[in-house]
């Protein structure tokens, strides 16, 4: 059913650029809540050429209160690690309740995205590493470490099939090293890349040379790759997650977060109740086991011979165990690391729950979002193309040829340097600085521009 009701919000948000797209959306998504056996149980919003959907309040309430999306398989009764329409169910119905739109410029993005959330819960549960904070080892038939760029792709190898061989033991045949948040990067890229394969192969190509000259990680993968929803201002509920989200879990006790690898812990949701353990794939954690073992970090904290913290994990280890085996215990660690974390530096009365979650950006040709970086060369081509069909000439009397006037040669040296700053971008503008160089070269002829 339709209506109109511009004070709605949440849900998922699909946006048209005419009547015939917003119609074309309604029945495709319509057919989707169809094939899930949804349809009775969503709504549907008209917000001018956009479309919002959301579960009626009264479901809304039965399927996740409070938003608590962890109860949602036991509800519905899905068997999301045999069936993976139940794990697109689980996905869609956790984005249908969400008290933050997941907004979409078309049916397509949307479908995608679910896609997307489903590969990398997928792969997370395939996914065994070993931990590792200072070490990193990729598989050598498909991976080379470059100084100053990290683990970069060998030419001509897959891109899919060396993330999967870095991640997943049943391919690869062992365990390679990794920390917490770069083995995130390598389960979002897979999902993305897995889908790319079929929506948008021109963009999985690009991301394939990416990865063969120059990997793009740490906090730049989540510029390019991700949207972060939720914020300090504006919490999510402690208990609402998505499968698919990435998310971190932060560590309040300020002695033990000094541990390198220790400051928090960066997981998926894989749904189900259940987080990733990377390290330990057959034990992925509920809400509460994570949160118990952040919180006896602190009793496994020490600092070694040489004074650095370090951390004793079979400390850490038994006091979980002693800790689930007294239900007032855990009663009372909940109480606390359920509550929402400090801001950044700060060490008081927050918990480990944080305040946003992350998840990949659009991907489909015309609407992708992901701005890859140029790569060097390709600036310096586009650069040498705008120089010679704008400057040939300037720059040929500028550098050799005297076929004006003194004076006109400081103009035409200007001119360069103009259209060298419209050529490059800000970033790029710190590192060209030829107006000052052609000044400096002019100014030895006694030349001087006017």
């Amino acid at each position: 059913m339709t209506r109109t009701d511009p004070s709605a919000s949440g849900g998922i948000l699909i946006h048209a650029q005419d009547e015939a797209g917003l119609a074309a959306a309604r029945r495709d998504f319509h057919a989707l809540l169809a094939s899930l056996e949804l349809d009775r149980q969503a709504e549907t919003h008209q917000e001018g050429l956009a479309l919002r959907f959301r579960l009626k309040a009264d479901v809304a309430r039965e399927w996740a209160p409070e938003f608590d999306t962890t109860q949602l398989c036991q509800r519905l009764k899905l068997d999301t690690g045999a069936s993976v329409a139940d794990l697109e169910k689980e996905i869609l119905v956790a984005m249908l309740v969400g008290p933050v739109a997941f907004e979409f410029p078309s049916y397509a993005e949307a479908r995608s995205a679910i896609h997307i959330r489903r590969n990398i819960v997928l792969a997370a549960r395939r996914t065994a590493l070993d931990f590792h904070t200072t070490e990193a080892e990729r598989p050598e038939d498909y991976w080379t470490y470059v100084e100053g760029k990290g683990f970069t792709l060998l030419p001509g190898r897959s891109l899919i099939e060396g993330l999967v061989k870095a991640t997943q033991p049943e391919v690869s045949g062992q365990l390679y090293a990794f920390s917490c948040y770069r083995a995130t990067e390598y389960v979002i890229l897979l999902g993305l890349a897995q889908e790319l394969a079929a929506s948008n192969p021109g963009l999985l190509a690009r991301l394939q040379r990416q990865w063969e000259n120059r990997p793009i990680m740490s906090g730049q993968f989540h510029d390019v790759f991700l949207h972060e929803y939720g914020s300090m201002d504006a919490p999510l509920p402690p208990t609402y997650y998505v499968p698919g989200d990435r998310l971190w879990f932060r560590n309040p006790d300020e002695r033990s977060a000094d541990v390198t690898g220790y400051e928090g812990s960066w997981v998926f949701y894989l749904g189900s109740g259940r987080f990733t353990n990377f390290w330990k794939r057959d034990q992925p954690f509920s809400l509460t086991a994570k949160c118990l073992e952040i919180y006896h970090w602190r009793h496994g904290a020490y600092v070694d011979g040489q004074g650095e913290p370090q951390m004793d994990e079979a400390i850490v280890e038994e006091r979980v165990r002693a800790t689930q085996n007294d239900p007032a215990e855990v009663a009372r660690i909940m109480q606390r690391m359920l509550r929402l974390r400090d801001p950044k530096g700060v060490y008081q009365e927050g918990g480990c729950i944080d305040t946003s979650r992350e998840y990949p950006r659009c991907i489909h040709p015309g609407t992708a979002d992901i701005r890859l970086p140029e790569r060097p060369f390709e600036f310096w081509g586009k650069l040498v193309r705008l120089l010679r069909a704008r400057v040939r000439l300037r720059l040929a009397v500028c550098v050799s040829l005297p076929l004006l006037a003194p004076t006109h040669h400081a103009a035409a040296a200007h001119s360069v340097a103009e259209a060298f700053r419209q050529a490059c971008s800000a970033e790029q503008r710190q590192v060209v600085r030829i107006e000052s160089g052609m000044a400096s070269y002019l100014a030895t002829w006694g030349i001087r521009h006017k």
